[in-house]
């Protein structure tokens, strides 16, 4: 650490009410960067950089915050002094008696093998140029843009019996977009939606070939104007990676989020339909599904060691056979239930409080290849790249839209379609999952929110290629 690094840590344990029953310092420094190329032209680039800290008191069963930018011993006092008082407020009107919270020691950092440092900024551009050149290799190609963003996150957890955890996060979203026109009709394509991101360096531009991506996307574009529009009707569906990342988030993630089925998001973003008697027992999907809570990925978005309450965070399967086990609840959540839990209470930013999030979310592979998941389809759809989601307030009927789907016929790839759609109920969907691939692709969702006051936050999903037997599909054009 540098001096004032130390010197702040020195000032921040210092400013820690030690008779209290619990209390912490959660320091964040977040620094972002962009660059774009659209069009040919290289957009100004942006910088960002914030820093605050989050202090908690823990008083007799009473808890309270307060957060601050303003890191002078007068600024980091008047936070404590609030947060004391809001834990003197809340004695003996809390859900739970005492903090559960830990005092843990330990550190994190993103493993990254070939760091940003080494590639100057006027190599970045010129890569996004030549990206942004190949998509528009067709006449028809009317917007088109690549870009870079990149978020370099560090934190330190402090706490007065001495916990102290310290995690430095390196997140890196590439993205590639194109849009053709012909008249009335316009198509995109793009690279993942941007769910093609992760923890890392220079290489995550390397994970999903970002590199040499561009000029099949705009290619793609341009085939979806002639394509024919997605056929109507129940059938088999094939949903890709970056596709079942959007699935996974919505119908499994939030739905098993324990503070949601407490009722927490009720007011904001609605409940669940899953409640807490179904753990267990319930039958959330097939005997081939199988899903994980798992930070320990390396290079995934979400990965790192303690979550933001310093709970010790560890892979464990929240469906095993399709059977619901755990659910996606941080410490809080575990004391208020007596359930067991996972360390997801995450916090979007230093003025933000933890609260149950997503993390690393996965859909773990199956022993089938692709071409014996297409194999198996007499007709059917295979849909790739979201562009739309519906969804209800108990996260339970669902309706999603992709960029690009390709007929299957007779066990083969027959012919691409535009505009593919399919709707669902949660439950039956997932118990309809009749093949899971082995491959496995690690992803991101860049734009997660939940919570008052809002927390956007950046998750990660893995996923192979799933199939699913009748499914209702439908085109856009309908």
């Amino acid at each position: 650490m540098t001096d004032l690094e130390t010197r702040l840590e020195d000032r921040l344990l210092a400013a820690l009410p030690a008779d209290a029953d619990y209390a912490s310092a959660r320091h964040v420094v977040e620094r972002g960067s962009r660059l774009e190329v659209r069009n040919g032209v290289v957009e100004p680039s942006s910088t960002g950089h914030d820093e605050g800290v989050m202090f908690s008191v823990w008083i007799d069963g009473g808890a309270g915050y307060a957060a601050t930018s303003d890191l002078s011993d007068e600024g980091l006092a008047r936070a404590v002094e609030q947060a004391s008082a809001w834990a003197a407020a809340t004695t003996g009107r809390s859900l739970i008696d005492s903090t559960p919270l830990l005092h843990s020691v330990g550190e994190y950092v993103s493993p990254v093998s070939d760091p940003f440092d080494q590639l100057s900024l006027a190599d970045q551009v010129a890569l996004l140029i030549e990206a942004d050149s190949a998509l528009g290799g067709h006449g028809r190609i009317v917007d088109r843009s690549a870009s870079l963003v990149r978020y370099d996150i560090r934190s330190l957890l402090l706490t007065n019996r001495g916990g102290r955890v310290a995690q430095e996060i390196r997140q890196v979203f590439p993205e590639l977009r194109a849009t053709a026109n012909e008249g009335s009709n316009t198509q995109n394509r793009t690279y993942g939606a941007g769910n093609y991101a992760g923890q890392g360096g220079v290489e995550v531009l390397t994970r999903h070939g970002f590199r040499d991506a561009a000029a099949g996307i705009g290619e793609e574009a341009v085939a979806l104007l002639e394509a024919p529009n997605c056929p109507t009707g129940t059938m088999d569906l094939i949903l890709a990676p970056d596709q079942m990342a959007l699935q996974i988030h919505e119908s499994i993630g939030h739905p098993l989020e324990l503070d949601r089925i407490l009722g927490d998001e009720r007011n904001y973003a609605g409940t669940s339909f899953v409640t807490q008697d179904m753990f267990g027992s319930y039958q959330y999907g097939s005997d081939l599904l199988n899903v994980t809570f798992d930070p320990s990925v390396p290079g995934q978005m979400a990965s790192y060691a303690f979550d933001d309450d310093g709970t010790p965070a560890e892979r464990t399967h929240l469906i095993k056979g399709g059977i619901l086990q755990t659910p996606l609840g941080g410490t809080i959540s575990q004391a208020r239930t007596g359930m067991a839990g996972v360390a997801n209470s995450r916090a979007s930013s230093w003025n933000r409080p933890p609260i149950d999030r997503m993390a690393n979310l996965n859909v773990e592979p199956g022993e089938s290849t692709l071409d014996e998941l297409i194999r198996g389809v007499e007709y059917g759809v295979l849909m790739e790249t979201n562009v739309s989601w519906s969804i209800d307030d108990s996260r339970n009927k669902f309706q999603f839209g992709a960029e690009l789907g390709r007929v299957i016929e007779n066990g083969q790839i027959s012919h691409v379609v535009r505009n593919p759609n399919y709707r669902g109920i949660s439950a039956t969907f997932w118990r309809n999952l009749s093949g899971v691939a082995d491959d496995f692709t690690v992803m991101a969702v860049g734009n997660c929110g939940k919570g008052e006051p809002n927390q956007v936050i950046r998750v990660g999903h893995a996923s192979p290629h799933c199939r699913f037997s009748g499914v209702e599909v439908f085109g856009g054009e309908e």
